[in-house]
Formats: structure tokens, C-alpha cells, sequence
């Protein structure tokens, strides 16, 4: 029996196996079943894990709304906006009954993320605390903005002080050395804008809403 003979009933040629319209076709159902299959799996994964996720932002979120203005006896919802189409809430603080503050949530767009910043102010607007909720920057370089040589530069300021600089400064916000897009997103956009908002609806000099 000559070789030809052997590819010929092996369906052999050339030492490779002949694919045929029907193998393809095989092959092609198959792979689709087990991306059906991964899909559905990752579906019904991330229907477990998403509720889990949400009750732990939540609750950390309420954790970090108490540290913002400590002598505050309750916090409550006033309503959300969006920065960059996220959703973020504002909040009233009270004591004995009294309107003590405002604490804001808002977004900065950083150099690798958008930075989840809250922010507290007294009924003045003037900077008590501010807070990175989560952030994706740089590790070992842009994640120097959770650091608290940078976040309490913010202590006392008004909005007027919320201007990037690169020098020491007292009046104004030092930029992190080499880490200048993330200071600027949490400083004059996150920080910056979210005060902002909440004079435009709160102080004399914008729109005062009325509260029950």
C-alpha cells in the first residue's frame, strides 16, 4: 500500500487531519455553548455579589459620613446631584436640633480614575474635613492623595482656597510632588466643585432651598 493509499482512506494530506464545513460547524456550537454557559455563570456570580458590594460601600460610606462632622448627634439625606453623570449625595448635619453643617459627596477626574471625595463644612462653608471614598490612581504614587499631610491642608479653608499651587503655602493647597492631575482632581474638582454646589442651593448668596 503506497502512502497516497494510507492519506487517502485516513483522510490524511499532507500529515494533516482534512476539516470539513461539518467539523467547523462542531466546533463553533461548542464554543458558543461554553461562552453561553460563562456568560450565564458570570450573570448569576455577579447577581450574589453585587448586593454584597453595595451594603459594604453603603455602610462604609455611613462609617466615614460620621467621622466628617463629629459633634453632629444625626445625619440626613437631602437629596444627590451628578458629577460626571455619577451620583453623589449631600447631607445635613444637626445637633440638639440645630443645622450644624453640610456634608457633600463629589467626583474629581484623576490622572487613572475618578476620585470619590466627601467633603464637611460648617454653616459657613468653611472646610471641616475631607475624605478619598475610593479611588483607582497609581499605587505607590497617585494614592499619596488618601495621605494626611495632603487631605488636612483643607482644615478651615473656604472655597476661595481651593487653588492648586506647586510652592509651600499656608492660604492655599500644596500640590503632592510629581502626583499634580491627581491634587488638581481632588482639590479644584472634586473638593472645589462639591462646596460650590452646596452654596448655590444653601447660602444667601445662591439659591436657598427650604427644608423641613
Amino acid at each position: 500500500m503506497s502512502v497516497e493509499d494510507i492519506h487517502c482512506r485516513t483522510g490524511l494530506s499532507g500529515g494533516q487531519a482534512k476539516i470539513t464545513p461539518k467539523d467547523i460547524a462542531k466546533i463553533a456550537f461548542r464554543l458558543t455553548v461554553i461562552y453561553l454557559i460563562g456568560g450565564l455563570f458570570l450573570a448569576f456570580l455577579y447577581s450574589k455579589v453585587a448586593p454584597i458590594i453595595y451594603i459594604k460601600q453603603k455602610e462604609e460610606k455611613e462609617a466615614a459620613l460620621k467621622q466628617m462632622l463629629p459633634d453632629a448627634e444625626r445625619i440626613e439625606e437631602l437629596g444627590t446631584w451628578k458629577p460626571y453623570g455619577r451620583v453623589a449625595g449631600f447631607y445635613i448635619a444637626k445637633k440638639a436640633g440645630e443645622d450644624i453643617g453640610y456634608i457633600v459627596e463629589g467626583f474629581g477626574k484623576g490622572y487613572s480614575s475618578y476620585i470619590n471625595v466627601l467633603v464637611s463644612v460648617d454653616k459657613d462653608f468653611i472646610i471641616k474635613k475631607v475624605a478619598i471614598l475610593r479611588h483607582a490612581e497609581t499605587p505607590g504614587l497617585g494614592d499619596e492623595i488618601e495621605k494626611d499631610y495632603f487631605l488636612n491642608q483643607f482644615k478651615d479653608k473656604t472655597i476661595e482656597g481651593l487653588v492648586l499651587v506647586k510652592e509651600e503655602t499656608e492660604e492655599k493647597i500644596q500640590a503632592i510632588s510629581g502626583v499634580t492631575i491627581s491634587s488638581r482632581a481632588v482639590t479644584e474638582d472634586g473638593v472645589k466643585k462639591a462646596v460650590k454646589m452646596l452654596m448655590d442651593k444653601f447660602s444667601g448668596n445662591g439659591t436657598k432651598e427650604q427644608r423641613g
